[in-house]
């Protein structure tokens, strides 16, 4: 399980409890959201307590609480206060509420015309389940007839999540008091976009940009005003085991904040086994907003294209005493993959903790414009990493891989065969492609002819560099010899 974790602080009142209740206020609210759906939160509650039990009522809640992870404790352990008793009420008022509250009964329905005014229709909710059953004139019909229009003195209406305490204290007291909990409906991730330009310099590598972005989502029902933005990226396990609802995602921005000369600059620092990210900027978030913030930006940032051919396409497994000649020769893959290669390191004018994420990756071409050509995942990675992004096959540089020949002694316990590579290229440059061969017979092999230097991968994994000409073809060929 794959998880970031991101903490954001938001400025936030609590709202004023229902009547005969203590109201209740808080200072700056702290939202550390992961991006499996789940956030942290932590804000600070004003209570006024007296002697015996208090009932305390805030709605500066979110609908997807959880609420057995609700903690309500004093900070600074001064004031011995007891929660003996927590009600968490969700059920917000809606149209189905008020109708399945009103069956049975006739109320007035507003019918909209579109050239004349507004007109008044009774009926009576015969059956408040979708669909309805209304009662108009005599007749049943299966809609609504209108905006069902309720009074305004309907009792037990809740406009807004609501937790309630009944909290005992041996004594009056004045007091802030931390109040955490877990909610749903909240998460993040990371996406890149790095511009490769049109050719590579004089090296032969390429210098490019790449725009980190992070990417907020809030289906809470909450609105978060004025928010500071904190990012930790790390892995976390939670576990995911009760139904929630869904909220649709309504309304997407981005903040840019000012100007490139005074954009603020991101830092970042270790935290336990996470990297905590500071955005130094304050943003909006409204619930079912998606909200896009630009964290990082490197520019000529040196990177590297390079082909590489895996004949067989096989993974590195072995397979012990095998000796079914169709494995063997299966079907030649003939394409080349393409991949980015980028060092995330301060001399390439990055240097910085990366969360994992998307990356696209665009190119310019011959008039400057910018032309999509791939994308690729990656995961957290830490500075002085390489990213390997791989973001297609390549078109004019193709493989192909035979089997030459193939020998297998069962009483020796021993198998022997050939292969032969061909790299053809179409370009007008020459091109480097790491041809990768998985020797995945035995555990036990030895290479008895080679007509090129390989490098090893892992004990069963080699890899043959080759230059293939421009408009030109390269050919690699080996026998290898198993035992068991």
């Amino acid at each position: 399980m794959r998880t970031g974790l991101m903490a954001m602080f938001a400025v936030v009142t609590l709202v004023a409890g229902n009547a005969g209740a203590q109201q209740s206020s808080a200072a700056a609210t702290t939202l550390t959201i992961y991006n499996q759906d789940f956030a942290l939160t932590r804000s600070t509650v004003d209570l006024d307590l007296k002697a015996g039990t208090t009932e305390v009522t805030t709605t500066n809640v979110t609908r997807q609480l959880e609420p057995d992870s609700v903690v309500l404790r004093d900070a600074a352990e001064k004031v011995p206060f007891k929660v003996i008793e927590q009600n968490y009420d969700a059920s917000i008022v809606t149209q189905q509420w008020m109708l399945q509250k009103f069956e049975g009964k006739t109320i007035d329905f507003q019918v909209l015309h579109p050239d004349a005014p507004p007109t008044m229709v009774q009926g009576k909710i015969l059956r408040a389940d979708d669909p309805p059953l209304i009662e108009v004139n005599g007749h049943m019909q299966f809609q609504l007839p209108g905006t069902p229009l309720f009074p305004a003195s309907t009792d037990g209406l809740l406009l807004k999540p609501t937790l309630r305490w009944q909290i005992y204290s041996p004594k009056a007291a004045k007091l802030q008091a931390e109040l955490a909990y877990i909610t749903h409906g909240m998460s993040w991730q990371a996406t890149y976009n790095v511009v490769a330009p049109e050719s590579k310099d004089v090296t032969g590598n390429e210098r490019g940009d790449i725009i980190g972005w992070i990417t907020i989502n809030n289906n809470t029902g909450t609105d978060f005003a004025d928010t500071r933005i904190k990012l930790m990226a790390g892995d976390v396990a939670k576990i995911q085991d009760r139904a929630r609802p869904v909220y649709a995602m309504a309304r997407v921005s981005a903040g840019m904040g000012g100007g490139i000369g005074q954009a603020p600059q991101v830092t970042q620092q270790a935290f336990d086994d996470f990297h905590l990210y500071d955005l130094n900027r304050n943003v909006n978030l409204r619930s079912g907003e998606t909200k896009q913030v630009q964290f990082m930006q490197a520019s000529d940032v040196t990177m590297k294209r390079v082909y590489e051919y895996d004949g067989s396409g096989l993974s590195n497994t072995v397979y012990g005493n095998q000796t079914d000649t169709a494995w063997a020769m299966g079907n030649s893959n003939k394409k080349v993959g393409v991949r980015v290669e980028i060092k995330n390191a301060q001399a390439n004018h990055m240097g910085m903790p990366l969360p994992a994420g998307r990356v696209r990756v665009y190119r310019r071409d011959e008039a400057g414009g910018m032309e999509f050509v791939g994308e690729s995942m990656i995961d957290h990675t830490p500075a002085e990493e390489t990213l390997k992004l791989a973001i297609g096959s390549a078109f004019d540089v193709t493989g192909e891989r035979k089997q030459t020949d193939f020998h297998v002694d069962t009483r020796g316990h021993s198998m022997d065969e050939s292969f032969e590579i061909t790299l053809k290229n179409q370009k007008t440059t020459p091109a480097t492609v790491a041809v990768v061969e998985h020797l995945s017979r035995s555990r036990n092999w030895q290479m008895m002819q080679k007509s090129d230097e390989y490098t090893k991968r892992d004990s069963n994994t080699i890899e043959f560099p080759a230059v293939v000409p421009a408009h030109g073809q390269k050919t690699i060929s080996y026998t290898v010899h198993y035992s068991w």
